[in-house]
């Protein structure tokens, strides 16, 4: 077990005006609308529903009693009710929904370390537009892993999605190709100690991918690791063209040139962090140097 406590900010020049934000309205969301997670009614009616996003469709079913697989408890799941807006902006929605305290404060304990250094290298416009891309691509993966593996018609297509860490995972993505050396204080079992980013971050994917493809067993119904996963591989695919003007732009030195698009890849990005904040904007980089079970699936 790998648990990120503190990542070294020591070089953030701004403010993270929007982490703060996403945290305080996924925490108010989840206080107020959903009622610390028992309010039913409300993450039935706002989550994100596979069958709902594939057909465009709103659908609504009765509540239904199943069999809790380890427990043998028979319990009452209440069905889905209608969404009074589309469908499709559930997507949105559901990313400041959580189906318990555990889930909310593990989410909100990864973009606090994690996302105010994306925030501080891409802005703030281009972080909010980076994390809800990152966010909405990541339940697209989940609803097409969904239809995919179990079928539109199936039951599983009518379970329902919420959380927000397919654009947290999104913004670890992005963090480990920005800071891939960065140091990040874990819980390694149970010592403190400090492991580079590629660390940190490569296990909590690892396990994404162990968990995800099911290769230890089990069942992992409650957990939506599609995305997870693809959400990460969205922060991965996105963070260099969001930071693309960054490196293409004038140098603010005479004589120098432009950054051609294979130089923006092979910088070094650790660089870029500790850069003023007016030379981000405008110098050439130095190129050489993780609700309940049957009721919603987190993410």
């Amino acid at each position: 077990m790998v648990l990120p406590l503190y990542d070294d900010n020591s070089d953030r020049t701004t403010t993270p005006y929007v982490t703060y934000a996403l945290l305080a309205i996924n925490v108010l969301v989840f206080v107020g609308p959903q009622g610390f997670g028992t309010d039913d009614k409300f993450t039935m009616t706002w989550s994100t529903v596979p069958y709902e996003i594939v057909t465009g469709e709103d659908r609504s079913t009765p509540p239904r009693r199943v069999t809790q697989p380890l427990t043998g408890e028979i319990v009452t799941v209440p069905g889905l009710l209608p969404t009074p807006i589309s469908v499709y902006l559930t997507l949105i929605m559901s990313m400041f929904m959580h189906g318990g305290i555990a889930h909310l404060a593990g989410n909100m304990l990864f973009l606090w370390i994690f996302g105010d250094n994306i925030e501080d290298i891409l802005g703030h416009a281009r972080f909010i537009a980076f994390y809800f891309i990152c966010g909405v691509l990541a339940s697209l993966a989940h609803v097409f892993s969904v239809v995919l593996l179990a079928g539109l018609d199936s039951e599983e297509a009518l379970i329902p999605s919420l959380g927000a860490s397919g654009a947290i995972s999104g913004v670890l993505g992005g963090y480990l190709l920005l800071f891939p050396t960065r140091q990040v204080l874990v819980l390694l079992f149970r010592f403190l100690t400090w492991v580079p980013a590629y660390v940190a971050i490569g296990i909590w994917f690892a396990f994404q991918l162990i968990e995800g493809f099911g290769l230890l067993g089990g069942s992992h119904e409650s957990v939506a690791y599609a995305a997870h996963i693809g959400g990460f591989l969205a922060g991965v695919a996105l963070v260099i063209p969001f930071t693309f003007r960054l490196l293409t732009r004038p140098s603010l030195s005479a004589g120098e040139g432009l950054v051609s698009p294979l130089q923006t890849w092979i910088f070094d990005l650790d660089t870029l962090s500790s850069l003023p904040r007016r030379c981000r904007a405008g110098c050439v980089l130095d190129t050489e140097g993780p609700t309940r079970a049957f009721i919603a699936r987190h993410r």
